[in-house]
């Protein structure tokens, strides 16, 4: 199984979508199909941490296929403890993302959930692909189903706001995807490869020539960039989120721009990256009180969880381009953390949703009278969202300040951690709008639902999987540190942190004279 598990892995959904398009489209069918055939892939991720040898770097679960002689391009597959948890993740979310869709996907739900199950096959090859010609051919893979989904299936279904929030997006994630393949072929003109440690090397060496290589860097680094998405680069997200189906609205951002950030540009451009780290570090910092100050004077919850969501990655941003160890620990565990809060809070804002056929706070009020279930797994998952100590978001957001606070500049630290600040003030104030208090006057008549049994089940396993990570941590950023220590030893780990400090510190100090 260790030699053919990453390949069944990607294998499974497409198996699962090719079955769903021949089957007629009976009832519930499709939505069956690829219930199991999720919960399938989900079991067949299991196998990666049941067997990942732990306390070593380098990857295993190898798979090293030649597919293309000129160009050389290889099938090549492998995960680490950058990875590992990610493929788990998006196994994870892809039954949640179906029982998310079962009450709302009736008409078309062939397309939906075949396409659905494509998407998971996308996300996946990008965790797993160590050719880079190979990943470059899943990330533009990873645009198709989001773009066709949200445009065909949007909550606004039949009104022109949805094809604009998907041409919106294809435009912002597509573009820089250009530049970046260019960059990938002038690697290969110069090294004759697409293997990601062959690569890695020739540009550790110093053979490459300099001034170019540093427009190759900033190639990935915006094309990856935009995916997180950074600040300024953000312009997709809230039309996304508030149009996109929400099995779609969960896996659109974070997860694969994040790891790329770290994978092909933190680690395949170690120097170059340390130069482009105060930027990214000022852009980390404001993005997060941005996103807190926005998501506070919301009035929709779409939006409100779509500025959340960028001051939640910005953290991440902050701890990847601090160079230090537990604040990139953090970074990957926040990323994991992401998508699981997230997964929880979308499946119960689509619940209100559909509902009421309004995501306006204004309309809703007392909703935890009618659905406890509902509103008590609410607050849960806000509270990690949080970062209460004991759940997950807390061990993140911790590791992250902390790397900062201690590597980088305390005067980031303090300012960053005023998002934590915000972040209750915002969640807070969306529970007490929507589910304490009495019922508004356009609320009469229109209950809220409470969650099915179906729901109930997964958004419970979900808060119970909130708990674990913020009780026992260790289990899973054990796995991630080796690989980690393991790329700094490539960017010079002795001299990263102080660089990183001394960057962050005279940034801030440039800003000062400015003002």
């Amino acid at each position: 199984m260790d030699n053919v598990i990453l390949s069944l892995i990607l294998l499974v959904p497409l198996a699962g979508a090719a079955l769903i398009l021949l089957l007629p489209e009976r009832g519930k069918l499709p939505a069956w199909i690829a219930l199991l055939d999720s919960l399938l892939t989900f079991l067949c991720t299991l196998h990666l941490p049941a067997h990942f040898a732990g306390g070593r770097g380098g990857f295993q679960f190898e798979e090293n296929v030649l597919w293309l002689s000129h160009p050389r391009i290889s099938y090549h597959l492998g995960v680490d403890g950058l990875s590992l948890w990610l493929v788990v993740l998006v196994g994870l979310l892809a039954p949640v993302g179906v029982v998310a869709s079962w009450k709302t996907i009736g008409s078309r739900s062939k397309v939906f959930y075949a396409l659905f199950l494509l998407q998971q096959t996308a996300m996946v090859g990008v965790f797993v692909s160590l050719d880079l010609m190979l990943y470059y051919g899943f990330w533009e893979l990873s645009l198709i189903p989001i773009v066709i989904l949200t445009a065909m299936f949007g909550r606004n279904l039949g009104e022109s706001s949805a094809v604009k929030a998907a041409l919106r997006f294809f435009l912002y994630t597509f573009i820089p995807s250009a530049p970046l393949l260019v960059a990938l072929l002038w690697l290969y003109a110069h090294t004759g490869s697409f293997d990601y440690t062959t690569l890695q090397a020739a540009i550790a060496s110093g053979s490459l020539p300099a001034r170019q290589l540093g427009w190759v860097s900033v190639a990935f680094l915006l094309a990856f960039a935009v995916k997180v998405p950074v600040l300024g680069l953000h312009g997709w997200l809230a039309d996304t989120f508030s149009e996109a189906p929400v099995a779609i609205a969960m896996i659109a951002a974070g997860k694969l721009g994040l790891y790329s950030l770290i994978r092909f540009h933190v680690a395949l451009f170690p120097a170059l990256a340390r130069e482009a780290a105060p930027w990214m570090i000022g852009f980390a910092v404001v993005g997060i009180l941005y996103g807190a100050l926005l998501a506070l004077v919301q009035k929709d919850f779409w939006k409100l969880l779509a500025y959340a969501t960028l001051s939640s990655l910005s953290f991440c941003t902050l701890g990847i381009y601090g160079f230090t160890i537990s604040g990139m620990n953090g970074a990957l565990l926040q990323t994991v953390n992401e998508g699981i809060i997230g997964a929880a809070l979308f499946l119960m804002f689509g619940v209100l949703f559909d509902s009421r056929r309004t995501s306006q706070l204004g309309e809703f009020g007392g909703v935890a009278q009618k659905a406890p279930r509902l509103a008590a797994l609410f607050v849960i998952a806000s509270l990690a969202l949080i970062g209460l100590p004991l759940l997950n978001g807390f061990v993140g957001e911790f590791l992250v300040l902390a790397g900062t606070f201690n590597g980088v500049s305390k005067g980031w630290a303090a300012v960053a951690a005023l998002g934590v600040i915000f972040s209750a003030a915002y969640m807070l104030r969306m529970i007490q709008m929507v589910f304490l208090g009495e019922p508004t006057a356009n609320s009469h008549g229109h209950a809220v639902r409470e969650l099915s049994w179906r729901e109930t089940v997964t958004v419970g396993g979900l808060a119970v999987l909130m708990l674990a990570i913020g009780v026992m941590p260790t289990v899973w950023t054990s796995t991630m540190e080796p690989a980690l220590q393991s790329a700094f030893k490539v960017s010079s780990a002795e001299n990263a942190v102080p660089a990183a400090a001394e960057s962050g510190a005279g940034m801030m100090h440039a800003m000062g004279e400015s003002r």
